[in-house]
C-alpha cells in the first residue's frame, strides 16, 4: 500500500499543477448541472397561440380570454383571415393556432354545438402533443360551463350531479420535472467524468512516455492500475458531493431518502465507469481516440438508461438491451433515493446488478491493461 500511495500522489502533484484540469474536475460539474438543470426541463408552458375569430363577439372574446388566463399560453395575437395563421406557424410566432368560427355566439346561445379548429405546428411534437392537451381541456371546461349555466337557467332548483376526481400526486406533488431531471443529471456527470478522466489520465501518461517509467519501477502491475483508479474515484466521491449540494441548496430538490445510502451505493457505479474508462485506455493510442471512443461509450448509455425517454416506451428488442446499461440501475437508486425515500430493501436488485456488473467490467478491463504494460 505504501507503493499505492506514492502512486496516489504522484497524480495528486500533477493534478495540482495542471490548473485547467482542477477546472474541468470540480468546477465543470457544477457549471454542468445548472446549465443542465435549467434547460432539462419537461414543463412545457408559455405556449405562443394565435387566434382567427371569424365571430367577433362577446362569446368569442371570452373564449380566447381562457387562455391566458390559464398560464400555459401566452397570446400572441388574434386575426381575422385564415392566411395570418400560416405566416404566424411559419415563422414560429405561434405554436397553436385557433380558428374561431362565424356564427359561434349564436349557436351556443341557442343551444347548439361551434366546432372549433385547432392547428398545431407538429414540427415539435412533444409541445405540440402538450398544446392540444391543454387547449383541449381548456375547450372542455369551457363547454361545461356553458351546459351548467344554461341547466341552471332553465331548471335552477334541480341538481346535477357528477363524478369529480379527487387527484392526489405522490412523490412530487408539484409535478415538477426537475424533480426528477437533476438526478439522473446527477448520474450522467458521474459517469462523464470518472469514465472521461480515467481514459484521458492513462492515455496521456502514454503521450508523454511516463507511463513506461512506471513499468520499469518495482511497482507491480496490480499495485499500478490500484494507484491510477484511486484518484479518479477519489475525485468522482467528491463531484458527487459538490453536485448534490447544488442540487438541494440551488435547486431546491429535496433527498427524502438515506443520504448515506447515496454515497455507499455510487461507488458501486463508479466501478463501472472506471471500468470502462480502464478499458478504453488500452484501445486508444492518443487523447483524440480516447474522447472518441469514451463518447462512443456514453451516448448509447444515455439513450438507453432511461434519462430522458421512458424504457417502457422502446421496443420489447431495445428494452433487452438496456438491461446491459449500468446507467440503468443508478438511475433507478438515485431516484428513489431523492424522490420516494425508499431504502436498501427496495434498491438491492439494483446494486446487486451494479455490483456484478462493476466486478466485471473493471476485472476484464484490468486484465487487459495488465498484459498491455506486462
Amino acid at each position: 500500500m505504501r507503493k499505492v500511495g506514492r502512486i496516489v500522489h504522484k497524480e495528486f502533484i500533477q493534478l495540482r499543477r495542471d490548473r485547467r484540469m482542477l477546472a474541468i474536475l470540480f468546477i465543470a460539474p457544477v457549471l454542468q448541472l445548472i446549465l443542465l438543470g435549467y434547460a432539462a426541463n419537461l414543463d412545457i408552458k408559455n405556449i405562443p397561440v394565435v387566434f382567427c375569430d371569424l365571430d367577433g363577439t362577446a362569446t368569442s372574446r371570452n373564449f380566447i380570454s381562457r387562455f391566458p388566463h390559464s398560464g400555459y399560453f401566452i397570446l400572441e395575437g388574434i386575426v381575422s383571415r385564415l392566411a395570418d395563421i400560416d405566416d404566424a406557424i411559419i415563422k414560429g410566432r405561434a405554436s397553436l393556432a385557433v380558428v374561431l368560427p362565424k356564427g359561434m355566439g349564436r349557436k351556443l346561445a341557442g343551444g347548439e354545438s361551434a366546432r372549433v379548429q385547432l392547428i398545431v405546428d407538429g414540427a415539435e411534437s412533444q409541445s405540440a402533443v402538450v398544446a392540444l392537451h391543454y387547449a383541449s381541456m381548456i375547450a372542455t371546461a369551457y363547454s361545461r360551463q356553458v351546459l351548467l349555466e344554461k341547466a341552471e337557467r332553465f331548471s335552477p332548483r334541480v341538481s346535477w350531479a357528477g363524478v369529480n376526481p379527487q387527484i392526489r400526486v405522490w412523490y412530487n406533488p408539484e409535478l415538477r420535472s426537475r424533480n426528477f431531471m437533476i438526478p439522473g443529471v446527477l448520474g450522467l456527470l458521474l459517469m462523464v467524468m470518472t469514465m472521461m478522466l480515467t481514459s484521458l489520465g492513462i492515455v496521456k501518461e502514454k503521450e508523454m512516455g511516463t507511463l513506461e517509467q512506471l513499468i520499469v519501477t518495482p511497482v507491480r502491475p496490480k499495485e499500478l492500475i490500484l494507484g491510477k483508479l484511486l484518484p479518479f474515484f477519489l475525485i468522482g466521491l467528491i463531484d458527487i458531493v459538490l453536485v448534490v449540494a447544488v442540487a438541494v441548496f440551488w435547486f431546491k430538490v429535496p433527498i427524502k431518502g438515506d443520504v448515506f445510502l447515496l454515497f455507499g451505493l455510487s461507488p458501486l457505479f463508479m466501478l463501472t465507469t472506471l471500468g470502462l474508462g480502464l478499458f478504453i485506455s488500452t484501445v486508444s493510442k492518443n487523447q483524440q481516440q480516447a474522447m472518441l471512443s469514451a463518447v462512443f461509450f456514453m451516448i448509447p448509455m444515455m439513450i438507453l438508461s432511461g434519462f430522458v425517454f421512458p424504457i417502457q416506451n422502446m421496443p420489447k428488442l431495445i428494452q433487452f438491451f438496456t438491461y446491459l446499461v449500468p446507467l440503468r440501475y443508478y438511475l433507478v437508486i438515485i431516484r428513489g433515493l431523492f424522490l420516494k425515500a425508499v431504502g436498501l430493501e427496495v434498491l438491492w436488485q439494483e446494486a446487486l446488478a451494479l455490483l456484478v456488473f462493476g466486478l466485471a467490467i473493471l476485472g476484464l478491463s484490468v486484465l487487459r491493461f495488465k498484459k498491455k504494460i506486462e
